[in-house]
């Protein structure tokens, strides 16, 4: 088989499979942006629980709770992702825009829904929390618009070079 069809053939399998990339990167971006919370600002700064409006022993509860949601959501992207490598339908830009679009929508759900509407935690307490929302907040839409891009780039991949990676 010639270099070019194995380039064109591995082109399709990615475009046959490309919802599947962006899924497994939403998936992805929402349990590490999970972790990560829960593992910077719930367990090392001891900034909040997940469930603030109890008891500590309920918001370490639903921090384990937390924790094993965005545990099982790694875990179930890292199969999805070992099945497009099995398939050769792997897309790198696809799914690292889909990790920023997940982990971005997650962030600032968290911070308006979850920190404002439902109040079930703030980011931190007896400070000014103005200028934590509004880092909270403008981090995750920069993650869902570099994502969006990222993903916007690769409806387009055959505008670019033949044998590039988009």
């Amino acid at each position: 088989m010639k270099p070019n069809e194995s380039a064109s053939d591995h082109r399709k399998e990615r475009e046959k499979y490309a919802s599947r990339n962006l899924w497994t990167g939403i998936l992805f971006g929402l349990g590490l942006v999970a972790f990560i919370d829960e593992v910077v600002f719930h367990q090392l700064l001891h900034w909040h629980h997940f469930y603030d409006k109890s008891t500590k022993d309920i918001g370490l509860v639903s921090d384990g709770l937390f924790h094993a949601f965005s545990w099982f959501a790694t875990i179930a992207s890292s199969f999805m992702l070992a099945d497009l490598h099995r398939r050769h339908a792997f897309w790198l830009i696809k799914w690292l825009g889909g990790i920023l679009l997940g982990g971005g929508v997650f962030q600032l759900y968290d911070g308006i829904i979850q920190h404002k509407l439902m109040r079930l935690h703030q980011i931190r307490y007896n400070v000014d929390i103005r200028p934590y929302d509004w880092v909270w907040n403008v981090i995750a839409a920069l993650m869902i618009v570099a994502g969006l891009v990222l993903i916007f780039r690769t409806r387009h991949a055959r505008t670019y070079t033949e044998g590039a990676e988009s």
